[in-house]
């Protein structure tokens, strides 16, 4: 999940207010709480203390709407200020004028290079036609790495390893540039920002007028992101944040209150080390995650850009029919669970299932179990996929061998896909029930949550 450790003191803060009356001695108790979950999380100080203010003031003199209950809607007050603090709405990128063009700049380590092609991968499945540009001068790799990042998601480069300045490189490219719809420069980085860098930034950013300036800024930053950030903010009028590596481990606060101190918006985050572990950050989104609200708006994105959609329905005609549910089917839908994320990453987007304190080793295990699983049936026939209630003793015994796994294993795997099948069956006794809600989700009949 995404600030494990800023999510959970949120979460945690929220589970002490159980009563239906809150009185004045809870929210106090409740803003005191989500401050220091704030500051912890590694917030600006003063940021944390205003937002746990305007919580306070609002709980205590607003009077809660007729259809929410005390505590619901001190929880929707804490979402709203949250998400108020991020920026409420999301921010895209400038993309009106051919080519658009976007500068990433920040310090060694923040991930720029990386960032540069998860954007490419993000803008090229919009439809776009993407150009890479390598301006980084100073670090030997830099080239070779954005080179073959850009191979690896399909669309062009433009570099010189033999340049000195990096608008040298501008002027030889600058040209092939007309023929793409975004083109992204990444730029060198330091371990300082200092006046070698500044320079630098600068003339590129004279030179190019790029209408996207993005500081790409580390999550595990800490509370120096606000001077980094402002510091660039001064070179090139910074207009929107990228913020890598804001997995579980990170604390995060630092990098996004840097988007205080810049005025510019986040508008994307990076969620992992893959190139596709990369999402537009929208506040409302974010906080419901954090909050341990869910999100399935998130959720079935991923899900349609995972699950193939004639698969799908022929699985959902399975379903309701109750019939001829096989091992391929789940073969399917354990490759399209992989390309989601992680059981966690996909949990905390379910309702009530978000927040869960369900044990990580737990899901860890379950994930191992579905890897074993994907192994064995890769050690199938098709016929086997097909019908596994061919599949005997002497057959178990070549699968096993043939992946590498013990007998059980393929006996669990067996049971577990009885169980599956025997409740696809129960389920397509309600399929009236069932035609009907799926039926309401293509119409996009999803319950919104408080305050969106």
């Amino acid at each position: 999940m995404v600030l494990d450790k800023l999510g959970d003191s949120l979460r945690n803060a929220l589970k002490k207010i159980t009563k239906e009356h809150i009185d004045k001695k809870a929210v106090i108790s409740l803003s005191a709480e989500i401050k220091k979950a704030l500051i912890s999380g590694d917030v600006n100080v003063k940021l944390a203390k205003e937002i746990a203010q305007k919580i306070r003031d609002r709980a205590l003199k607003e009077k809660p709407v007729k259809t929410l209950t005390a505590r619901e809607h001190t929880v929707n007050i804490v979402y709203e200020e949250l998400t108020n603090y991020l920026g409420k709405e999301h921010s895209s990128l400038e993309l009106d004028k051919k080519p658009a063009k976007i500068m990433l700049c920040g310090l060694f380590g923040a991930g720029k290079t990386t960032t540069a092609g998860k954007l490419a991968r993000y803008l090229k499945k919009k439809g776009l036609k993407i150009a890479l540009v390598q301006t980084d001068t100073w670090r030997p790799a830099a080239y070779a790495q954005l080179q073959k990042l850009a191979k690896a998601v399909k669309v062009d480069f433009y570099g010189d390893e033999s340049a000195k300045k990096p608008v040298e490189i501008l002027k030889k490219s600058e040209k092939q540039f007309k023929k793409y719809d975004a083109v992204i420069i990444d730029t060198a980085g330091r371990d300082a920002l200092n006046e070698e860098l500044i320079s630098e930034i600068n003339d590129i950013n004279k030179f190019l007028n790029p209408e996207n300036r993005l500081l790409v800024i580390s999550g595990d930053i800490g509370q120096s992101a606000e001077a980094q950030a402002k510091k660039f903010h001064e070179t090139v009028n910074i207009n929107g944040v990228i913020i890598t590596k804001l997995d579980g481990t990170a604390k995060g606060g630092g990098a996004l209150s840097a988007c205080s101190a810049t005025k510019a918006r986040v508008k994307f985050i990076g969620v992992g080390e893959k190139l596709d572990a990369f999402e537009e950050f929208k506040p409302k989104n974010f906080v419901s995650q954090l909050l341990g609200m869910g999100d399935l708006e998130t959720l079935l994105k991923k899900a349609e850009e995972a699950i193939d959609k004639k698969s799908a329905e022929k699985i959902g005609k399975k379903v309701l029919t109750g019939k001829g549910f096989n091992l391929n089917d789940l073969y399917e839908q354990i490759s399209s669970m992989k390309k989601m994320g992680s059981f966690s990453q996909i949990m905390n987007l379910i309702p009530g299932l978000a927040g869960a304190n369900i044990p990580k080793d737990a899901l860890k295990s379950q994930e191992k179990n579905i890897d074993k699983w994907k192994f064995l049936m890769d050690s199938m026939t098709p016929e086997e996929k097909e019908n596994p209630d061919i599949i005997k003793a002497s057959r178990i015994k070549r699968i096993a061998a043939g992946a590498g796994r013990n007998e059980n294993d393929v006996k669990e795997l067996l049971k577990q896909y009885k169980q599956m099948n025997k409740m696809m069956k129960m389920m397509s006794g309600r399929s009236g029930q069932m035609k009907k809600l799926m039926k309401m989700m293509g119409k996009g009949g999803i319950p919104k949550l408080p305050g969106m």
